[in-house]
């Protein structure tokens, strides 16, 4: 089997997937898995996250563009480079075979399909795993319509991205054509159930969630809001650094918009989970993002650290509140930070005083 075949569903295999509970498709879901991702088999690679970007000869955004290229876009990632955007604070550059695209636009990605499991473990949620995507994307199938969540009553055709988790609790075998898929489902999200291509998504391990300096009782995370940077401290020694993308100052009109700042402050962190998903805002400038991983809350209601797969502009002031990190970043934080959290159930609160402190600074 060729990795293109691996990594995307075929014509034929789309068309039988009906008799494994789809159910009826409409015409532009159905053109949509007709379409065979062919994702390339270079060891890094790009996956456009806007809704477009620019590709040039050189990295200067104010040279002549030579392309376009449209969201989930997937082409290798040769490696970055400092160019120069006039209105950008962020210069790095992704140079591709297409030439040079602005980095903030490309979410880093692999294409690592996976060996789908038979049976599913027992935990005390029921059967199930929770798993990570780790293509560039796959297409999810909502198996209880209608649609409950505000983006997938606006998207016919909805995709899971790469680091994205959910939980899967059930292993589907299609009679017609052999594809193994997983249902799955979000624990804190609107009711909806999907079912996708089970060699998109890789099961979480213990390895995964093992605590990170457990021995250490004096830990802090230092958030720089100035800086866009998050520190990480074991009895006033640094031993982790990167950056982030904290609450953002205007809305895509260029409103000032003061409810989206990150509160300064000491916060202590007060909930754990695994994956969440998170909505909220207004119309205009509204999200609504299911799978988020990695989530570490510490103020209010639903302002975390966590993974972001939907920009790659950190350093940048980006969210509505929360602290944007790359996949591995929110990781780390999240098996460093007390309290720490098993697998089952994935989820834990803790009552005041509360577990590490998060430092939301001005330098």
């Amino acid at each position: 089997m060729t990795n293109k075949q691996r990594t995307a569903l075929s014509r034929r295999d789309a068309l039988k997937l009906g008799a494994v509970g789809f159910g009826a498709l409409s015409a532009p879901r159905l053109a949509r898995i007709e379409q065979d991702s062919g994702f390339p088999e270079d060891e890094r690679l790009g996956r456009v996250a806007l809704a477009s970007v620019d590709v040039y000869q050189r990295p200067d955004a104010t040279t002549s563009a030579i392309s376009r290229l449209y969201e989930d876009a997937v082409l290798p990632w040769y490696r970055e480079v400092v160019g120069y955007h006039p209105y950008r604070v962020n210069q790095r550059w992704v140079e591709t075979p297409e030439g040079y695209i602005w980095s903030g636009g490309l979410q880093p990605v692999e294409n690592r399909p996976n060996q789908p499991v038979d049976s599913l473990p027992e935990s005390s949620l029921g059967k199930g795993m929770w798993v990570e995507v780790t293509l560039p994307w796959v297409d999810i199938f909502l198996e209880n319509p209608p649609a409950r969540s505000p983006s997938l009553k606006e998207n016919p055709a909805p995709r899971l991205y790469y680091s994205q988790i959910l939980w899967a609790d059930e292993v589907r075998v299609s009679s017609n054509t052999g594809l193994t898929l997983y249902r799955l489902t979000e624990k804190f999200g609107y009711g909806d159930i999907f079912l996708a291509d089970a060699r998109a998504f890789r099961p979480l391990t213990p390895s995964d969630l093992e605590p990170l300096a457990p021995q250490v009782e004096q830990k802090r995370v230092d958030v720089d809001v100035t800086r866009q940077s998050m520190s990480c401290y074991e009895d006033e020694r640094e031993v982790y650094y990167c950056r982030v993308s904290t609450g953002a100052k205007f809305n895509s009109s260029g409103e000032a918009v003061d409810e989206w700042a990150t509160p300064l402050g000491e916060h202590p962190i007060w909930r754990k989970v695994i994956s969440l998903h998170m909505s909220g805002g207004t119309t205009g400038g509204g999200y609504d993002l299911p799978g988020i991983g990695w989530t570490t809350l510490f103020s209010g209601n639903g302002v975390a650290i966590h993974s972001t797969f939907w920009h790659n502009n950190f350093g940048v002031p980006m969210s509505h509140g929360c602290v944007n990190a790359k996949p591995a970043d929110a990781q780390w934080i999240f098996r460093w930070t007390m309290p720490h959290v098993a697998s089952d159930p994935g989820d834990i609160t803790i009552s005041m005083p509360g577990g590490t402190h998060i430092r939301i600074i001005e330098s």
